[in-house]
Formats: C-alpha cells, sequence, structure tokens
C-alpha cells in the first residue's frame, strides 16, 4: 500500500469518501537496503528531460487521476482540498483554521511559492508525507520524492522542512495557537542528497573523530557512522552566536556531538573544562533565519538557529551565523543527523522500497502501442526501432507545427517577433519569465542548493537576452543566453555562438545531457505550483 492510499484510508474514517481512487505508479529504480558499507553513493530514480511534458491517455473505461480528484457524488462534498472562508480569528495560526467537522479530523491551510493557499481537512495523525502526496495528486504533479512541507513563522523569520515522518498537527501545535506560521509546500532537492554525496556536505576540516571510534573511521563511512548510536562524528568550527538580550554578536568554536552542542570558552580547547553546553536536540529544532542581517543584524546572511518547541519569542531562539552556505548547510546537515537518526534514512528509501515491492501500472498504460497511419491501411508498429524512429519523427512534427503556431506570438517581454522558435519555451515549467536576479537565487536557494538546480528567466539588462540561473557548489551563478542572427535564422547559445540552438527547448536538453561551458550539468528545474 502506497503512501496516498494509507492516507486516503486515514480520511476514509471520518466518512467522507466511500470509495478509494485509482492511484497510477511509475515504475522507477530503487535503493537497497541499509546497513551495508558500500552504501555510497546511492543512485536517483531516473527522469528522462522529457517527462513532464510526456502524458499518457488513458483508455476509455478506467478512471483517470482526474476523475479521481472528483467527489463520487454531488451530495458527498470532497474533503482533500477545497476553499474555506478566512474569516478566522487573528491570534490563531494561519496553517491551523479554528474549526474542525470531527474531532478526528482538523482543517489545515498550506500555502504555495507564489503564496496561494487552499484548505485541506486531514486526519489528526496525518504526516508530512501524507499531505505532500495529497497535493501531489491534486496538482498533477510528477511525484519524484522532492516535495516538502515548511514550516515558515513569520514572526520570527524563520523556517524549517518538516521531515516526512512528523505529525503535522505536532508541529503546528508545538509552535504554539497564538504564532504567526504557514505551511508551505515546495520543492526540497537537497532533503537527502547527503545520503547520495555525503562528502560534499561534510568538509574534511569540519569533520573529526570521536574519542569512541579510537580515531579509526573512513570519511566515506560517514553517514553510516551517523546513523550507529554507538559512535558519531564531531562536527566543529567557528560561528558567531548572538549574546542573549544583546543586539552584538561574537565568534567562538563550536562543537557538535551526540549529547549536544557546546562552544569552547578558551580558542579552540576541546578540554571538558572548556566547552559549555549550548543546545541539545531533544526537545528543540533547527531552523533556517531568513533576512538575518536586516531582522538580527547579523554578520551574514548564512544564520541559522535552535529554537524550542516551547520558544514563542525571537529572544528565546538560539541564533548562530556561519561565514559561508557550505559550513551552514553542514552545521543543519548534522544536526539533523543528529535529532533524527536512522529515521532519515527509512524516509530516503520507503518510496523506493514501496515501487520495488508493489509496482503499480495503469490498465491504460499497458494497452498503449505503437501505431503507424502514413498507409492507406492502419497497422501496429511490432518492431522497438521502427517505433521509436516514428516517435522522434512525430516529436519534430509537432514541434515545427508548434513554432509555426506560436510565430507571431511575440517575446516573453511583449516586443512582436516574426522568428517561430521566440515563444516555445513560455509554457515550460523551467521558464519563470520576468524574474529578477534575487527573485531568482531566492527561488533556487529555497528549493535547494544543490548541483545542477536551475531555471531560466528573462534578461532584467537586455530584453532581448536570456538568463540562465544555475547553482554549483552551493553557490548560484549566472550565464547569458545570447541570440545569434546567422543569415535571417535566429539561434541562441550560451558560448558566444560556437554551440547553437533553435529554442530555448533544445538549449535545455542539450545542457541536461552534457556540462559544455557550464560547471554542471541542468539536473533539477525549480518549479511553482498554484495551488
Amino acid at each position: 500500500m502506497t503512501d496516498m492510499n494509507r492516507t486516503l484510508d486515514k480520511i476514509n474514517t471520518s466518512g467522507s469518501f466511500r470509495q478509494k481512487p485509482e492511484i497510477f505508479q511509475s515504475d522507477k529504480s530503487n535503493v537497497s537496503g541499509f546497513p551495508s558499507p558500500a552504501l555510497f553513493p546511492l543512485q536517483e530514480p531516473l527522469l528522462t528531460p522529457n517527462a513532464q511534458r510526456t502524458r499518457t491517455k488513458p483508455c476509455k473505461g478506467n478512471r483517470s487521476l482526474k476523475d479521481a480528484e472528483e467527489p463520487l457524488s454531488s451530495s458527498v462534498p470532497n474533503p482533500l482540498l477545497e476553499f474555506l472562508p478566512s474569516t478566522h480569528s487573528p491570534l490563531v495560526s494561519e496553517c491551523l483554521l479554528p474549526w474542525t467537522k470531527s474531532s478526528a479530523t482538523q482543517v489545515i491551510k498550506v500555502y504555495s511559492e507564489d503564496n496561494t493557499s487552499k484548505a485541506v481537512e486531514v486526519p489528526s495523525d496525518v504526516t508530512a508525507r501524507d499531505i505532500c502526496q495529497l497535493f501531489v495528486l491534486k496538482n498533477h504533479c510528477i511525484d519524484d520524492h522532492n516535495w516538502t512541507l515548511f514550516e515558515h513563522l513569520t514572526h520570527l523569520g524563520i523556517e524549517r522542512a518538516i521531515e516526512d515522518h512528523e505529525s503535522v498537527m505536532e508541529v503546528l501545535s508545538g509552535g504554539g495557537m497564538d504564532t504567526d506560521s504557514r505551511l508551505y509546500f515546495r520543492k526540497n532537492y537537497a532533503k537527502y542528497e547527503f545520503f547520495r554525496k555525503p562528502l560534499d556536505f561534510f568538509p574534511d576540516h569540519m569533520v573529526s573523530i570521536s574519542t569512541e571510534t579510537n580515531g579509526m573511521m573512513d570519511h566515506s563511512d560517514l553517514i553510516e557512522t551517523f546513523l550507529k548510536s554507538s559512535t558519531c562524528p564531531e562536527i566543529h568550527g567557528h560561528l558567531h552566536a548572538k549574546e542573549q538580550s544583546r543586539k552584538s554578536w561574537k565568534k567562538f568554536y563550536f562543537v557538535l556531538r551526540r549529547s549536544g552542542l557546546y562552544l569552547s570558552s578558551k580558542g579552540t580547547s576541546k578540554e571538558p573544562r572548556h566547552l559549555q553546553f549550548f543546545a541539545d536536540f531533544s526537545d528543540s529544532d533547527v531552523y533556517t533565519v531568513l533576512s538575518a542581517k536586516k531582522l538580527h543584524g547579523a554578520p551574514a546572511e548564512f544564520a541559522f538557529c535552535v529554537k524550542s518547541t516551547k520558544c514563542s519569542s525571537a529572544r528565546d531562539l538560539k541564533l548562530l551565523c556561519a561565514d559561508d552556505e557550505q559550513t551552514r548547510t553542514c552545521w543543519i546537515t548534522a544536526m539533523r543527523l543528529l535529532k533524527f537518526g536512522m529515521q532519515l534514512y527509512h524516509n530516503f528509501i520507503q518510496p523506493h522500497q514501496k515501487q520495488k515491492a508493489s509496482p503499480m501500472r495503469s490498465i491504460s498504460e499497458n494497452s498503449l502501442v505503437a501505431m503507424d497511419f502514413s498507409g492507406q491501411k492502419t497497422r501496429v508498429i511490432e518492431n522497438p526501432s521502427e517505433a521509436l524512429s516514428v516517435a522522434v519523427e512525430e516529436g519534430l512534427s509537432w514541434r515545427r507545427k508548434s513554432c509555426h503556431r506560436l510565430s507571431g506570438h511575440g517575446s516573453p517581454s511583449g516586443a512582436q517577433s516574426s522568428s517561430p522558435n521566440i515563444a516555445i519555451h513560455l509554457a515550460q515549467p523551467w521558464f519563470h519569465g520576468k524574474l529578477s536576479r534575487e527573485d531568482a537565487q531566492r527561488l533556487i536557494t529555497q528549493q535547494g542548493l544543490i548541483d545542477g538546480v536551475f531555471l531560466l528567466r528573462d534578461s532584467q539588462s537586455n530584453p532581448k537576452t536570456f538568463v540562465l540561473s544555475l547553482c554549483h557548489m552551493q553557490k548560484i551563478k549566472h550565464f547569458q543566453i545570447l541570440p545569434v542572427d546567422d543569415e535571417g535564422q535566429l539561434f541562441y547559445s550560451l558560448d558566444d555562438g560556437h554551440t547553437r540552438f533553435t529554442d530555448l527547448i533544445q538549449l535545455v536538453e542539450f545542457y541536461q545531457l552534457n556540462r559544455g561551458v557550464l560547471p554542471c550539468k541542468l539536473k533539477h528545474h525549480c518549479t511553482k505550483v498554484a495551488l
């Protein structure tokens, strides 16, 4: 049974549903179980560049995903997603609405990237993964296991990713009913990336071997050692800490151990008499601080904090600030591993294990065949090579027709153009139109600072060009895409015309397979979903 089916089973108990909708699940590669020493590198499921533009038409008689979202009769309301009145007490959390239909359910509000929102009636024991899968189903998103529920505390200017296994109601109740909190549904490509590339998240100069291991540990087995209860690597380094009840920040040497976070009162000494207890994580969570310089006067924007579940005031936050993004990511990732341990690894492998155990395909998908309509009589194409060539030819034909339809529609900035390939990219999920440089950096940061996260946008300095914003080594770089005119035909290029493409779709697909002049391949596009 998938997570989606389990969630719908929970909702069935409230009497709102009479029948489960049909759920289609793709057959993707899976990850083997833990605790093999040769765990890394782990491979993520393969998604082709064109997967998001491919749709399968179901056979008649089969219930589609669209049908699954609709109520079974007009007299039975759909409890999954429905708009609710916004007239509620201002003292109540924005994501926890003040009324329920029964004691077993609760109505919460979830926001998207563009601040649109919808209300969901959910069971009291619903998890973050359950809610994500409900919205994936409702919005017809590709379930690549990167969708995440975020807790955003507006009055404190902090947020964190809610772990897949966490109870959403417990998270909301822990924040208090009088807090200005929101739940956000968005991508987080970095959520489990440290399982695939642990050394990218834990640089050697920040990791040392605890006395429990007698100095015997290979850094390639870092994550596996983190998950063992008997041993634990030490994370150490300098951080800026805000002094309690003061506006000033002071730099200390910190050490993170299984027992908690400590600061050294004497240089970089790790002697017990010099280590002062700073925080533990049994009843606390780690949050990213937003606008740290503006709100808290931090020395850099790479701030984070340890917040107790009972804390409701900014004065009670234990604020820390790193000098760069890699350092902050290392500390936050280590704290997550220490708090949740093996549960994080179970969250990571659970979707892949279920796909391996019970792969499901719709009847309509199995019934699709390749057909040839070019002759007087139609025929089924049985040769796979011939079917592939026909599919490619149909794709090129579709592109030519699309280019012809879109000719004269104008550029994204509104200027009219006769070029047939100028607007074909407008419907692509990776194209974000008139997005500023700052907003592009914010969006990529929110969706995960891992290699290959990217988006395309209009250039603000030159309306005839475009910009590729790409993350590499936890830094965001911007590359200008220039138009190249060759005997009246327009091309696009990232390398001053050496490699040319007739449209932006070809450009993106090429750099998804080839690094070229870029520091890494394009892997994950930033996407926004309007709820």
